[in-house]
């Protein structure tokens, strides 16, 4: 307790200074920015588990909410800038474990599930059933997300001129109580029910689907209120931070540096692939942008929400890649583990 209390505290402090500063998204980057220079100062943190696990079920619902018959009727739309997808997923894999084994040294199991742009979680864990390094995996993957959410707002505000001051949600004051009490149960019974069922990112795909459901129904007709989006920043800026605690000089200059260099190369394929969706005609800049991005699921919705991109457009790639990477993931696994053991 004492440990999370000093990471809530470090992330409140960095919170208000980036607010005072007038700073954008201050409860994301300020508990991010804090927390990581906690984790490399290596102060005692911890992160807050279940909490912020929960606290992504606010985005799935988010989401879900966004899914109107309207969004409905635009999937035909994004079918070709969909079928990308999976072109993009081969090409990274082509470029990206080369990149890993010939210029860093990694083992053919790390080197591939370092270089999937999938969940940290997912990818640690099938690459560690592999005979992956789970450590170096962790690290890359959490240098991944980083610097994508650092450096995404600043491509989105000085090169594609995005705002991000879109509103994010009405205040808890101004919406109705049940459809409150509706979409608490709905990111509830998403999250444990997806979980239940062994669905991939249950705190998000969850509660989006059970929210969705609702809000095609016409049952519920709002996002949730802005602080409990404001709330799932926080806790996700936490997080990022913490994935650092205890990271050595050796890890900072080998692993971390690879994964800060593999970024260089995602943003050049992502800009590529992001670039011929918008010169098609497929998709808007700002949506194409975000739905490219190899940063996590869940920050990619905030970046969405707050420039007031198309969320169904985004989403729809991000499930997209992350479906073929989860997907491929243990078929790979048993091939490297075949060839390790015979």
């Amino acid at each position: 307790m004492r440990r999370r209390g000093l990471t809530f505290l470090l992330a409140a402090c960095g919170t208000a200074l980036f607010w005072a500063l007038d700073l954008p998204l201050p409860f994301l980057f300020g508990p991010m920015a804090f927390c990581l220079a906690g984790a490399l100062a290596h102060l005692p943190l911890q992160g807050f588990g279940q909490i912020s696990v929960g606290a992504r079920t606010i985005l799935g619902v988010a989401v879900g909410a966004s899914i109107t018959p309207e969004v409905i009727a635009q999937l035909p739309r994004m079918a070709l800038s969909v079928s990308l997808v999976p072109v993009f997923i081969a090409v990274i894999a082509l470029i990206g474990v080369p990149f890993f084994r010939k210029f860093w040294g990694f083992d053919a199991p790390t080197a591939y599930y370092a270089a999937m742009p999938g969940g940290l979680q997912d990818m640690v864990i099938f690459g560690t059933e592999a005979g992956g390094n789970p450590r170096a995996l962790s690290l890359v993957h959490a240098t991944r997300v980083l610097i994508i959410v650092t450096v995404a707002p600043f491509f989105l505000s000085h090169f594609y001129g995005a705002e991000l001051s879109n509103p994010i949600g009405a205040p808890v004051a101004d919406l109705p109580w049940y459809e409150l009490a509706i979409m608490a149960v709905a990111a509830v019974l998403g999250w444990k029910g997806g979980e239940r069922l062994g669905l991939f990112g249950a705190s998000i795909l969850g509660p989006m689907i059970v929210t969705a459901t609702l809000s095609l129904s016409g049952i519920i007709h709002f996002r949730p209120p802005a602080e409990a989006i404001l709330a799932a920043q926080f806790f996700i800026g936490c997080g990022i931070g913490v994935h650092f605690l205890g990271v050595t000089w050796k890890e900072l200059t080998r692993i971390v540096s690879a994964g800060i260099a593999y970024v260089l190369v995602l943003a050049v394929l992502a800009a590529g692939f992001s670039g011929l969706v918008t010169v098609l005609g497929l998709g808007e800049r700002v949506p194409a942008f975000l739905a490219f991005a190899p940063g996590g699921q869940a920050e990619m919705t905030v970046l969405a929400i707050v420039t007031g991109a198309d969320l169904g457009f985004v989403i729809t790639h991000h499930l997209t890649r992350i479906v073929l990477v989860i997907v491929g993931a243990p078929v790979v696994a048993r091939i490297l583990t075949r060839r390790r053991t015979g």
